[in-house]
């Protein structure tokens, strides 16, 4: 199978065009061999701030836009109620989630004043922020310096690979 992307656009900021899906695609590829995953499933949508805002809320309990979410299938279940499932006479449990290795969403508002201050392309900005939450999807954080310090070189050498530097 390999790794997939699945693109969703939720927005009208901007136009999601192949080209774009295709660098996206190129980073995730990229970004699996230095991690070492070589299977599996992101799903990535592009929303704007309204949404983001809203999703931000609801999960993580932050009542402001962010610029990327990112929703691991592997997390630990600890704060999650537990699911009861019924099953029928010779029926097996399955996960539903198959490979899936979580969403990740991606306000292309942000995204854009983000570059626009930071003076490099949009392109570069959403690449930056998809491998970001890919990171996320895998466990990484970045709660301390020496975290951050880690996500931001795995994030910057995955990045110029694919000529999208600062």
């Amino acid at each position: 199978m390999g790794l997939k992307l699945e693109c969703n656009n939720e927005q009208e900021i901007l136009e999601i065009g192949e080209d774009l899906i295709k660098l996206l695609n190129t980073l995730l590829q990229k970004a699996g061999e230095a991690e070492g995953v070589s299977e599996g499933e992101v799903a990535l949508t592009f929303v704007d701030d309204e949404e983001i805002h809203a999703l931000n809320r609801e999960y993580r309990g932050i009542d402001r836009p962010t610029d990327v979410l990112s929703f691991a299938m592997n997390e630990s279940l600890e704060d999650e109620q537990e699911i009861i499932y019924e099953l029928e006479e010779g029926e097996e449990l399955e996960d539903g989630f198959g490979d899936m290795l979580g969403d990740i969403i991606i306000s292309v508002e942000t995204a854009k004043a983000q570059s626009e201050d930071y003076g490099h392309s949009l392109n570069r900005e959403i690449g930056f922020l998809f491998v970001h939450g890919f990171l996320h999807l895998l466990g990484y954080d970045h709660q301390d310096a020496a975290s951050e310090a880690e996500m931001m070189g795995k994030q910057e050498a995955v990045l110029a690979q694919v000529g999208l530097t600062r």
